[in-house]
């Protein structure tokens, strides 16, 4: 078993843990009525893009997600989230320090002992959700399980599906599929953007990801026999038929959104392993990207 095979099975057991940690975090985490800004590197973007919907669906407060090299320093905000599994990456480390002396900042980690320990105001450890991988799966997943947690969102339902998403067969001609297209709605906009990830990173395939009503907004033209499309959550009225009325395989998220990205964790190892490729070994990336000054 890989590296990533062994992390990403493990999230059901993170996922408890996470939601039992969150209810003891006081004021570390995002209070009601600020204004919040939440920040990550690849997939940690993407799970801030996710949080950032989920809080201001649910009425918290105005929440903006951004790539943190692409931060808008002009802005003011109450606090800044930063999601860094290393704790390393150069970009938000010098967020961090920027944002210090003028925004109260917290940082989730899975690394206690690195540079973000004393970055941040406020540092929120999920060692446990630590990964050997490069592929980032339960890290990622676990703070948004925390995150879901601290705001009243999250239910042992959710675990119990990421357990049917791990035990369950994948759709059939799934795998074989040269082209995927993962689509989202509010929240989960993020969660398709990093299925989309993990495809590319894992087994180097097609991907891409779109908010669900934008698909038929030119997307759907590469839509053909051999391609799937994927959603996570409800879709649009009529989506699901017109994507089979190409020839392309429909994907129907029935499960948790986040348990259907387990899914997707676990499409991607699989088109990795039909390729010849070794997941543990993604082209061209390293376990944080740390700039020379």
């Amino acid at each position: 078993m890989t590296h990533v095979e062994d992390e990403l099975n493990s999230q059901p057991e993170c996922w408890t843990r996470a939601a039992a940690q969150a209810a003891g975090l006081g004021g570390m985490l995002p209070a009601p009525g600020e204004r919040v800004a939440v920040v990550g590197c690849g997939t940690s973007y993407f799970m801030a893009q996710a949080f950032a919907a989920l809080r201001e669906g649910a009425g918290q407060g105005e929440t903006d997600a951004f790539a943190a090299s692409e931060f808008p320093h002009r802005r003011t905000y109450d606090r800044v989230l930063a999601l860094t599994r290393s704790g390393t990456t150069t970009e938000v480390l010098e967020l961090l320090g920027r944002s210090k002396d003028r925004t109260r900042t917290t940082a989730i980690t899975a690394d206690p002992s690195t540079p973000v320990m004393t970055a941040a105001h406020d540092v929120v450890v999920l060692d446990y959700a630590d990964e050997r991988s490069v592929v980032q799966t339960r890290f990622a997943t676990t703070a948004l399980t925390l995150l879901r947690a601290h705001l009243g969102l999250h239910t042992d339902a959710v675990v119990a599906d990421a357990r049917t998403a791990l035990s369950g067969e994948l759709p059939e001609g799934l795998v074989e599929c040269g082209q995927f297209t993962f689509l989202g709605r509010g929240w989960t906009v993020g969660l398709a953007n990093e299925a989309g990830l993990k495809m590319r990173e894992a087994s180097l395939s097609w991907t891409e990801a779109y908010p669900a009503m934008e698909y038929r907004h030119g997307p759907i033209s590469i839509t053909t026999s051999g391609t799937a499309t994927w959603m996570f959550g409800p879709p649009p009225d009529g989506l699901a038929e017109q994507v089979r009325s190409t020839g392309g395989l429909w994907i129907e998220g029935r499960l948790d959104p986040l348990a259907e990205l387990v899914r997707a964790q676990r499409l991607a190892v699989a088109v990795a392993a039909a390729r010849g490729l070794d997941p543990d070994q993604p082209r061209h990336l390293t376990r944080s990207v740390i700039l020379a000054p």
